[in-house]
């Protein structure tokens, strides 16, 4: 009801912005992937003419009592753009079926030569995404669990002893049963209560280890769309699909939002902004 209350419709009465919510929610003509694919074009477009790697960000939030949505997001600035997202009915973590469909789907979205760099945290560094990466020549930063099976050589270990025999890099190693090739970079900084376990496409470098902070810039976001902004979580809606559809016109609002930002910048820059 208080959406409907904002919405800019000329009616005699409030209920009918309430319905006219609940017709766009639960229409299945209202497919987010085909919606969001011009905006999304466009922005990984324009990160891509920069000549810098395209910094995609998958991740998992809680959006109600009863649903969890997988996103996709790029980097943007120091925050992140949502490009394609599925909700789910799951107390638990979404797994890779549901992250291949996701990422198969913005795949071709990605210009022509562009350079990838996927991130993911701890629920993502799995075996079966560092392949899908390696199969598309994406390159990746992905957290791994200390209890994940390390094979080098003869040498069997797990990534945690490895953390804490403080062995900061390991080349071309061969992760859990399923031997997936990838290199591995370590670094555990003071203060921190877990070290960064980073599986990586890249030859491991301290910097390029530290490449993988770049993954926050989705926390910020998930943040606007729920207490700090649109106040998601509040919703009582029972059905997933319609969800993927309130998450659409919020996606939306967010990228309009960003636009006014990027525009006002170039037209009404700060003394601080002029000096950037």
């Amino acid at each position: 009801m208080d959406l409907a209350a904002g919405l800019p419709l000329e009616v005699d009465r409030t209920d009918m912005r309430y319905q006219w919510i609940t017709r766009l929610l639960g229409n299945p003509l209202v497919i987010s992937d085909e919606i969001m694919e011009p905006f999304a074009r466009e922005i990984l477009e324009q990160a891509a003419s920069r000549g810098d790697p395209l910094v995609l960000i998958l991740d998992q939030s809680k959006i109600s009592e009863r649903h969890q949505v997988l996103m996709l997001a790029l980097r943007f600035g120091e925050r992140a753009l949502p490009l394609a997202w599925r909700v789910e009915t799951t107390d638990g973590a979404i797994g890779f079926a549901v992250q291949k469909a996701l990422l198969e789907a913005v795949a071709p979205w990605v210009p022509a030569g562009a350079t990838v760099r996927l991130m993911g945290d701890r629920f993502y560094g799995t075996a079966d995404l560092i392949g899908w990466c390696q199969d598309r020549s994406w390159g990746y930063r992905l957290r791994l669990k200390g209890n994940l099976k390390v094979i080098d050589g003869i040498d069997v270990t797990t990534t945690g002893r490895c953390a804490k025999k403080r062995i900061f890099y390991l080349e071309d190693v061969e992760l859990t049963a399923k031997r997936a090739r990838t290199h591995i970079g370590i670094i555990h900084d003071p203060g921190h209560a877990e070290p960064w376990i980073i599986a990586m496409s890249d030859r491991p470098r301290s910097p390029r280890v530290l490449e993988y902070a770049g993954r926050w810039g989705i926390e910020p976001m998930f943040s606007d769309f729920k207490s700090r902004g649109f106040g998601i979580e509040d919703t009582q809606i029972r059905y997933p699909d319609r969800l993927d559809r309130l998450i659409l016109v919020m996606a939306l609002a967010l990228y309009w939002a960003v636009s006014t930002g990027l525009w006002d910048a170039a037209h009404h820059s700060t003394p601080s902004e002029k000096k950037a």
